[in-house]
């Protein structure tokens, strides 16, 4: 994977102009070359961007002991954050220069658990991206096994800031 930048305090992220600065997939890739940070919370659920292009970004991952809930299992909460990771930077590819966008409502179904530790890929893909509102699809896949363990959708809001 590239090398990426994990940022250390808020100061570290992009301002609002730098980030309206260029289009979504410029700004994707930047991050994708290290030269923009990844998302703080990337750290904290041990996922990193593996690949950007038009309509589509990848993450990978392993969850574990950190991600656990009590009972011993990844909490469902990992599968969704890194779904809605991946299904809304897959729309932020189609984002023109000067708008951003934000997730609206995101669904999750688990298919099955990932081990603790288990290397996952989780793809987003644009099924639709219009003026106001991107519409996208994940999937988290295992690397190894090539087992399907969750699959999401997404819709955001796309807008240009006055």
């Amino acid at each position: 994977m590239p090398e990426q930048f994990l940022p250390d305090n808020p100061d570290q992220l992009p301002t609002r102009e730098t980030t309206l600065s260029m289009s979504g997939l410029e700004f994707m890739q930047k991050i994708l070359a290290g030269e923009l940070p990844l998302a703080p919370i990337a750290k904290g659920l041990n996922y990193q961007l593996r690949s950007v292009k038009p309509d589509e970004v990848i993450f990978r991952g392993a969850p574990g002991f950190e991600q656990m809930n009590p009972t011993g299992t990844i909490h469902g909460g990992w599968y969704g954050t890194l779904l809605d990771s991946a299904m809304a930077c897959a729309v932020m590819t189609r984002v023109a220069k000067g708008s951003v966008y934000t997730t609206l409502e995101y669904k999750v179904n688990i298919i099955r658990p990932i081990p603790s530790g288990m290397m996952v890929d989780c793809v987003g893909t644009v099924e639709h991206a219009g003026r106001s509102t991107g519409v996208a699809t994940g999937k988290i896949i295992g690397v190894d096994d090539g087992k399907l363990y969750a699959t999401g959708s997404t819709t955001c809001i796309i807008m240009t800031p006055k």
